[in-house]
């Protein structure tokens, strides 16, 4: 018996109904690159680096999910991230989610010829885990708003459609029991030394917990930290 020939996109479909049909085959393989390849030439883009944002403070290359930038680039960019994602509150993250930002390259960078020392990157969530999609591109080249919020979402779609076993998983399996208690008796206004009476421990061991949430998180503030948790229904 003949197996069943693979679907081809309609005659007269819209290009955005066939960039998903080609997509659905290597996202559901795993094969992020190949989709972050199709993606970046659909936006008229030279090079993709998709990195998991909530990540850039952590030490290494970890943030890294899948990129064709050169490597000593990203090492370069490695610290800048981590600075940029530290110093923005978690209102100013979820209001820049899908909010395409154009930032330059630093000046001792060397760049390939034809390309901008502009960057371009946007943000977008998929279930818990916060992405960044970083583009370079062509001189004189301008990428399109419409398009960019486009592909953030196709990218959403596509990491969910997504098997690898290699990403990063969501970051909430770091927070030990003890931590979750003290986020949820955050979000619930009480104070240490009121959470330290519930749990029965000491108020100074609610505390290193609650710092310890934080840095996880990569929060500055407890209301920072209940937002986080909020956005992330971990309370």
């Amino acid at each position: 018996m003949r197996s069943p020939a693979r679907a081809e996109p309609l005659q007269g479909s819209s290009s955005r109904e066939i960039l998903i049909h080609k997509l659905a085959a290597p996202g559901q393989s795993g094969d992020l690159a190949h989709c972050l390849r199709m993606l970046t030439e659909y936006l008229g883009a030279s090079n993709y680096l998709l990195a998991r944002y909530d990540l850039v403070q952590e030490d290494g290359l970890d943030f890294v999910v899948a990129s064709d930038w050169p490597f000593d680039l990203v090492r370069r960019l490695d610290s800048e991230l981590a600075t940029t994602y530290s110093q923005s509150t978690e209102l100013e993250k979820c209001m820049s989610v899908l909010q395409p930002k154009y930032n330059l390259l630093p000046d001792d960078v060397h760049v390939l010829d034809g390309i901008s020392r502009q960057y371009c990157s946007i943000t977008l969530n998929v279930g818990r885990t916060r992405l960044a999609l970083m583009l370079l591109f062509p001189q004189d080249h301008v990428l399109a708003a419409d398009r960019l919020r486009e592909v953030g979402l196709l990218i959403g779609y596509v990491v969910g459609l997504s098997v690898s076993k290699g990403q990063k998983s969501d970051r909430d399996f770091e927070l030990t029991e003890r931590e979750l208690e003290c986020l949820f008796w955050i979000a619930e206004g009480k104070t240490s030394d009121e959470i330290a009476t519930i749990l029965g421990i000491s108020r100074n061991t609610i505390n290193n917990y609650i710092t310890s949430v934080m840095r996880k998180t990569a929060t500055k503030t407890r209301s920072e930290a209940i937002a986080y948790a909020v956005r992330n229904n971990l309370v």
